[in-house]
């Protein structure tokens, strides 16, 4: 079918954008921000992101004489020709056809994971996808994006060379938009978005793809219990969706800081976690140090009694009197009253339901088995959610577990033997910039992974409503960021931090709906894409093609339990 061309290209820059003006007959009201369009070149074709729509006149005198409302024939008269519609179009990438003797290069790049690539057209000329180097010529036409122009940009998700996940479609097409799930888990990876835009079901979405595709493991901190079993649906009917363990009964394993919280909810076979003071370090205290009230000076009498009383440190300091602290200060050259207000501080800790003075059996050993033994793990904290109780379970627990991979890593390296490769790890977090902050980012193990990359085969997907509050340095190693709609230009800048042409984007974040719209740009898409994110329902459950607990018998539960527990050795 032959394509009708929407306007031309009229003037514009590599780095600025081009300036398209529409044909008379094409409206301009049909022109929306984040609309995905092609411009056939000479030689090239060449993929926008349409960020801006206009008005223009060829005549000044138009507008201070503009015709009545009741004027129809005049304005009829004038329109394409004394009154026109321009767009503007960021070019992202480009099919040329590929040289002879490029060919055979050009179809083994295709398979090789980068997410560029060679096909073929209607044609049967050889193509090949490229980064946009040049630009259209004057008067090139512009074209709607068709089915196949997605597909050669985008691929399939049942491709059988890459592990591709359908995210959402184009705001005006239903046709699939995939993210290559290899490239996404390699690097660390953010969802962001103001209040109420839908993170929580995005991030649900994504590693529910994630568990389908086997890309990697997962280990979730589940600040308000909605990723595990199961979550409430926004909205005014009161209605729940299915949680990962309900989805895949058998890949999934929940943790639980608060037990009483976790059964009153309903959720099956959940294991009991628990931390003890002997596992918290420095390192934790600091992080949790603003929320504590503790100042650089009582941590600095905090590594004399470290030094002191080594892992029981904590334990002996909450049962020392005053007068015992005096002498320990006079004997090794503390601080007596830092170290007073140190122990008033740490006495908070006691409300937190999860940590015992001592633990006999190794919670976060048990949590490391069941990752090792390719099961996704969701940490539940119910009732100890405030973000003192998360944040100190958060860091210690991954802490270990990336201390863990390192060895692992390191062995790796030296062996270079297939089983000894650790698996791929991401460990989701929300409220993110209370870890990535600049002031502590370098104090936590989560400012450490996201610079490492995948250096120790662990990364991050942070979600956050305030992207602002990350470290810039941490921001631009993000690999992909997918973002819902936010306002605080603050915010809009620190996504586009590190993101070539990213000014060009600003627009069409901007003017995202407030639900299940997100822009999504980096390491694991091609290009910058505006998708209406696919819904986490009913037909995403039939799509996945998992069993439902719901559907299954007591006994099956039990056995499916017991299964799972003999598998990692319990």
């Amino acid at each position: 079918m032959k394509e009708t061309p929407l306007g031309s290209v009229i003037q514009g820059s590599l780095t600025k954008g081009l300036e398209i003006r529409l044909l008379p007959d094409v409206s301009v009201e049909e022109m929306r921000v984040g609309k995905f369009l092609v411009i056939q070149g000479t030689r090239s074709r060449f993929f926008c992101l349409l960020t801006d729509v206009a008005l223009g006149t060829s005549n000044p005198r138009i507008l201070a004489n503009p015709p009545s409302i009741e004027d129809s024939l005049m304005r009829e008269v004038l329109a394409g020709s004394g009154t026109y519609g321009t767009i503007e179009l960021a070019p992202m990438l480009m099919f040329t056809p590929v040289e002879e003797g490029k060919k055979g290069r050009s179809e083994n790049f295709n398979h090789n994971g980068n997410g560029l690539g060679s096909m073929e057209a209607q044609s049967s000329e050889p193509l090949e996808l490229l980064p946009v180097k040049t630009i259209p010529a004057h008067f090139s036409q512009v074209f709607e994006a068709s089915e196949r122009d997605f597909r050669m940009v985008f691929g399939w998700e049942d491709d059988p060379h890459r592990r591709n996940f359908s995210i959402g479609q184009p705001l005006d097409m239903d046709v699939p938009v995939c993210i290559d799930l290899d490239r996404f888990v390699e690097r660390s990876n953010g969802v962001f978005g103001k209040s109420g835009t839908g993170k929580s079901f995005l991030t649900r979405l994504l590693i529910s793809g994630i568990i389908r595709k086997q890309a990697a493991v997962n280990l979730m901190f589940d600040m308000h219990s909605e990723y595990g079993w199961e979550a409430m649906r926004e909205g005014k009917e009161v209605s729940t969706v299915k949680g990962l363990r309900q989805l895949f009964p058998g890949q999934v394993e929940i943790f639980t800081l608060d037990a009483e919280s976790t059964k009153r909810r309903g959720v099956r076979d959940a294991q009991e976690l628990y931390l003890s003071y002997e596992q918290i370090e420095i390192e934790d205290i600091r992080l949790v140090g603003y929320e504590l009230g503790i100042s650089e000076a009582a941590l600095d009498n905090a590594n004399i009694l470290y030094a002191e009383f080594g892992k029981g440190w904590i334990n002996r300091l909450l049962e020392m009197t005053n007068e015992d602290i005096k002498i320990f200060c006079e004997e090794k050259q503390g601080h007596a009253g830092s170290i007073m207000s140190l122990q008033r501080k740490l006495m908070r800790l006691s409300n937190l339901k999860y940590l015992r003075s001592v633990c006999v059996h190794n919670y976060i050993d048990q949590v490391i088995q069941c990752i090792e033994a390719g099961k996704h793990v969701v940490i539940e904290f119910g009732s100890q959610s405030n973000l003192l109780s998360y944040m100190l379970a958060t860091n210690m627990i991954s802490r270990r577990i990336h201390s863990t991979y390192v060895k692992k890593a390191d062995k790796f390296l030296q062996t270079k033997n297939p089983l000894d490769r650790p698996r791929q790890l991401v460990i989701t977090i929300e409220e993110a910039h209370r870890f990535l902050d600049s002031s502590i980012v370098h104090q936590t193990i989560f400012g450490t992974i996201a610079r490492e990359m995948r250096k120790y085969f662990v990364t991050l997907l942070v979600v956050d409503q305030r992207p602002s509050g990350i470290d810039n340095e941490v921001m631009s190693q993000v690999g992909t960021r997918i973002t819902c709609l936010l306002n605080d230009e603050k915010d809009i800048d620190a996504i586009f931090t590190g993101v070539s042409g990213g000014q060009n984007l600003r627009s069409v974040l901007a003017k995202l709906d407030s639900k299940q719209q997100a822009l999504i740009l980096g390491h694991a898409v091609p290009m910058p894409v505006v998708v209406k994110t696919r819904a986490y329902d009913q037909q995403f459950y039939q799509e996945i093609g998992v069993q439902d607990w719901s559907e299954m018998s007591d006994d099956k539960l039990l056995v499916a339990a017991e299964n799972a527990k003999a598998d990692l050795g319990f």
